[in-house]
């Protein structure tokens, strides 16, 4: 995978949490069950088995489940009052409950220890646990909710705030009044004195590794990761406005093939030298759709040559592909001459050609070979080859895409893939017979599928040409990509049909890139489903088969705000340096505040 699809790859660790009454009853029981567990480990070793599970539970739930609860509801609230993002009731109500059980595991801990080396440390280990929660609160809130530091620690106590009020109360009213005074104050300061050390350590640690994004990038890590947390979760595309920070302007081509009939355009088969990312709906993710739904016609967007560096950095960047292609319909000249589709191959590489009056249409595909994106100077370098070589005006080279692994890479200058498609390219013959030429469209949404299965919003989209008698079916899915082996599985599946030629291609929308797994092509789940759809618009675009004439295009795209070649390597490089700092700052840093927060509760002489 390439390195921004690594980046986008972080979606997996997005996951959906239960809903807020799930949570809240799971509070409850594991609230219990630490509450019986303290009081059978620890607490009166003289009572009851019974008496112990029914009070120690009690307990647990008036303590720690009823503050949590307490807790979950409030730091929602104070968040929204201070505009934070990201922290619905669910995630506070979650959030609340992971503390929950991280304090449990000190606290039994502490007993544990306490009953087997005879010394009482029950009180510091739930301290200890305190702090540790306080500083992990205070660590989500700033790092998701988009607030300033003071408000995240500030709302990070409230949790361990209302637990350790909680227990006081309980304890003063039930166990041991004794608890108030000189001692309340005592570990009041040992918690206060922790949280401050601990929670500055975090602050440390957060501040050295935000450095390099701001210097180098002119973006904040902690808006960074908000605001994607907030495009995964709401679809939020505040994101864009960020990217805005790095963007660079860049120059690209788009090509195209225009059919018409006596009644205007019939289709139009685009290839943007455009990459339709980063994930999402954000910048260009979705292009293959927002674009083709731009024009009144049968239009099917593939994939140019290009990588994540050509993501546009905005929905409104689309607009610049529509115009190129707009003003180059408009000096388009069309003819009823078109070759048939032949087949040429190099090692790996594997192309389909088509002549179609003064221009061509070259498919490239390394299956059954997995590789992932060709870059956009390779594809300028295969365009500007066959059109010298086949000495034709526009030659649409087209990325399909449609074998993938998750160690897929992509085809860079120097790579021995590039020297293959140069040389499948010498063996392109030129000198093709021109017949006319018919072409039926077919298109569907798969409603009953979705990105799930790896679908994104257009669906399939089909056309047959029809040839001086050879029918060659170019099949188009709205997704990133094909699992390895399914093309090939389906044009068997189809070899039945009233077909010569099928070329499968996918369009790379990224729209589908927000799962668990990060990648998602299609191919992983459903296949007879998605095979009787291809049987379907194959069938259907045979009976729209009209005559035709047909014109290419060739047109720049100017002042494309993209992530830009620059800024991409920035990226990673900056991300691949934060992480190799981190894996000696966290360790030391942390480790060293925790160590210290350790001493001063245990063995602070309060």
């Amino acid at each position: 995978m390439s390195s921004m699809s690594s980046v986008a790859g972080l979606s997996k660790y997005i996951k959906t949490l239960p809903e807020t009454r799930f949570t809240i009853i799971g509070i409850l029981i594991l609230s219990f069950i630490i509450g019986s567990v303290f009081y059978l480990i620890d607490l009166v070793p003289n009572q009851g088995i019974l008496i112990d599970l029914i009070l120690g539970g009690l307990f647990g739930v008036v303590v720690l489940g009823v503050s949590s609860i307490m807790s979950g509801a409030l730091n929602q609230q104070v968040i929204a009052a201070l505009h934070g993002i990201n922290l619905k009731i669910k995630h506070s109500m979650f959030l609340s409950g992971l503390s929950m059980f991280f304090l449990g595991i000190f606290i039994i801990g502490g007993c544990i220890v306490s009953r087997v080396l005879n010394i009482d440390v029950t009180v510091n280990s739930a301290l200890f646990g305190l702090v540790i929660i306080y500083g992990f609160n205070t660590l989500v809130f700033w790092a998701t909710s988009k607030v300033r530091f003071a408000i995240a620690a500030v709302t990070g106590s409230i949790q361990p705030l209302l637990i350790l009020t909680m227990y006081v109360l309980i304890a003063f009213l039930f166990i041991d009044t004794s608890f108030l005074g000189p001692v309340i104050i005592q570990v009041l300061l040992k918690t206060l004195v922790a949280s401050i050390i601990f929670v500055l350590a975090i602050y440390a640690f957060v501040t050295v590794i935000a450095s390099p994004f701001k210097k180098n990038l002119g973006i904040g890590v902690l808006d960074l990761l908000s605001l994607f947390i907030a495009h995964m979760n709401e679809g939020s595309n505040s994101l864009e406005g960020l990217f805005e920070n790095m963007s660079e302007a860049i120059d690209t081509l788009v090509t195209f093939v225009s059919f018409k009939t006596e009644n205007g355009i019939k289709a139009l088969f685009i290839s943007p030298s455009v990459h339709p990312g980063p994930l999402g709906d954000l910048g260009g993710s979705n292009m293959p759709t927002i674009l083709a739904n731009k024009f009144d016609h049968f239009t099917m967007v593939a994939h140019g040559p290009s990588t994540h560096d050509f993501n546009p950095i905005a929905v409104a960047e689309i607009d610049k592909i529509e115009d190129a292609v707009r003003n180059g319909l408009n000096h388009v000249e069309y003819s009823p001459n078109a070759s048939k589709f032949l087949r040429y191959n190099a090692k790996k590489a594997n192309i389909g050609v088509q002549f179609f009056n003064d221009g061509m249409v070259i498919l490239s595909t390394f299956a059954p070979e997995a590789v992932d994106d060709i870059e956009f100077g390779v594809g300028l370098t295969m365009m500007t080859q066959s059109r010298s070589k086949c000495n034709v005006k526009d030659s649409v080279i087209v990325d399909c895409h449609n074998s993938f692994t998750a160690e897929s890479g992509e085809v860079l200058p120097g790579n021995a893939e590039v020297f293959h498609l140069i040389d499948v390219i010498d063996k392109i013959d030129p000198n093709q017979e021109k017949y006319d030429i018919k072409v039926g469209c077919y298109e569907d949404t798969m409603g009953d599928l979705d990105k799930h299965e790896g679908i994104g919003e257009s669906g399939i989209k089909t056309m047959v040409v029809e040839v001086a008698d050879q029918r060659t079916a170019y099949v188009l899915f709205d997704s990133n990509n094909m699992e390895i082996g399914f093309r090939q599985e389906i044009m068997d599946a189809v070899s039945d049909l009233e077909i010569d030629e099928i070329e499968v291609m996918t369009t790379d929308t990224h729209t589908v890139n927000t799962l668990s797994r990060g990648y998602n092509p299609i191919g992983i789940a459903k296949r007879p489903e998605i095979i009787e759809y291809v049987r379907l618009s194959i069938k259907e675009a045979i009976k729209d088969l009209e005559k035709v004439e047909v014109g290419t295009g060739t047109k720049k795209i100017k002042n494309l705000n993209t992530f830009g070649p620059n800024n991409s390597t920035e990226l990673i490089s900056t991300i691949s340096s934060v992480v190799a700092v981190s894996k000696i700052i966290a360790p030391v840093l942390l480790i060293t505040a925790l160590l210290i927060v350790f001493i001063w509760i245990f063995f602070g002489g309060l």
